[in-house]
C-alpha cells in the first residue's frame, strides 16, 4: 500500500511535505498535522508518521502476528536492526519499515536511507504504537515486512555433496529458529520442515533465527514429497534416534547426505526410522533421556561438517 491510498482520515497519521506525500490534508482530532521539523539540511526519517495505536496499519502489523493472516497477504514479519541487517544482507527487500526514533537511536539514518533506496516505504511510529506492533520483550524500534521466504520443496536443488537437515514435526518456532542459526554458522545447504506444525515466517522463528531464515534456502512438505525428493535427489537418510544402533562418530556424512530430527515430544515417527539408512544416536551419560532438538541438530551437523572438514 503507498501513500496515495492511505485514507487521510485514518487516525494517527500524520503527512509530511516529501516528495510524493499528500499535504495540506485535514487532520483527525489528535494527529499531528505536520512531519516534526528537522535541522537544516537534514532529511527527514521517513514521509509518513503515526501517533495512534488505533491506526488501521496497527491493527493490520498486529495481525500479521497470525499464520493465517501472514499466508494470506505472503508477507512475515522482522523486528531488530540486527535482524534486518543480515536479512537485507542475504538480498531481502523490505516492503514496508517501520520505525521508532525514541528506541532506534543515532545513526538510524543509515538504515532508513538504505532501506528506502530499496524501495520499501518508510514509516515513523511513536513509542507507543511501536510497543502495540512490537513482539519482542525489550524492542530496538526496527520493524519491517518482508515477502515471506520461498518453501517450495520442488524449487529446491540441492547441487553437488549437499548436507540437507530435515526437521520432522517440530513445534517450537524458537527451536526452529535455534537451528536455523546453527544451519546457517555450518554451511548446511538447506533445511526442510516435514509436516510442518509452524511456518517459516513464524515471526518468533524469524526473531530466533537471528534473520538466518532469509540466508538459509528452506522448504516445507509432507513426508511422501519430501522421501520422493530424496529418492529423485540420492539423498542418503540418517535418522537422529535415542535408541540407533549407530554411534555418532561411526556414521559416515561425508557423502550427499540428509539428516532427520523429529518432534520435541515425539522424536520421528517409525516411518522415517524405517526408512532411513542409518539410524544415529548421540552418546548420554546422565539422567536424562534426551536433548532438545536444536541442541541435536547442532551436535549432528558439526559432527557432519568434522567429517567434511577433516
Amino acid at each position: 500500500m503507498n501513500s496515495a491510498q492511505l485514507d487521510s482520515r485514518a487516525p494517527g497519521i500524520a503527512h509530511g511535505a516529501a516528495p510524493g506525500r499528500p499535504v495540506g490534508l485535514a487532520p483527525a482530532a489528535g494527529v499531528a498535522s505536520t512531519m516534526r521539523r528537522m535541522t537544516a539540511g537534514t532529511r527527514p526519517q521517513a514521509g509518513l508518521e503515526i501517533t495512534s495505536p488505533a491506526n488501521a496499519r496497527v491493527k493490520r502489523l498486529v495481525a500479521l502476528r497470525h499464520r493465517r493472516a501472514r499466508d494470506r497477504a505472503g508477507v512475515t514479519l522482522v523486528e531488530g536492526h540486527e535482524e534486518l541487517g543480515l536479512a537485507l544482507s542475504a538480498g531481502a527487500r523490505p516492503q514496508e519499515l517501520y520505525v521508532c526514533p525514541e528506541l532506534a537511536g543515532p545513526g538510524a539514518q543509515q538504515m532508513i536511507d538504505h532501506v528506502s533506496g530499496l524501495g520499501a516505504e518508510v514509516i515513523r511510529v511513536s513509542r507507543p504504537v511501536f510497543g502495540k506492533i512490537a513482539y519482542r520483550e525489550s524492542p530496538d524500534g526496527w520493524l519491517a515486512v518482508l515477502p515471506a521466504v520461498r518453501t517450495s520443496l520442488a524449487a529446491l536443488e540441492p547441487g553437488a555433496s549437499p548436507l540437507v537437515l530435515i526437521c520432522e514435526g517440530v513445534e517450537k518456532p524458537g527451536n526452529l529458529g535455534a537451528i536455523l542459526r546453527t544451519a546457517d554458522a555450518a554451511g548446511v545447504t538447506a533445511v526442510i520442515a516435514a509436516d510442518p506444525v509452524t511456518d517459516w515466517a513464524n515471526p518468533n522463528v524469524v526473531r530466533a533465527s537471528k534473520g538466518t531464515v532469509f540466508s538459509v534456502p528452506v522448504a516445507s512438505a509432507s513426508t511422501a514429497e519430501v522421501f520422493a525428493w530424496l529418492d529423485k535427489h540420492t539423498l542418503a537418510l540418517v535418522a537422529a534416534a535415542p535408541d540407533g544402533d549407530v554411534p555418532l562418530t561411526a556414521a559416515d556424512l561425508t557423502g550427499p547426505t540428509a539428516i532427520a530430527v523429529g518432534s520435541e515430544a515425539r522424536g520421528l515417527p517409525a516411518a522415517w526410522l524405517e526408512r532411513a539408512g542409518t539410524r544415529l544416536r548421540i552418546p548420554m551419560f546422565g539422567r536424562a533421556d534426551s536433548l532438545n532438538v536444536s541442541t541435536s541438530a547442532a551436535i549432528l551437523l558439526y559432527e557432519a561438517v568434522r567429517q567434511r572438514t577433516a
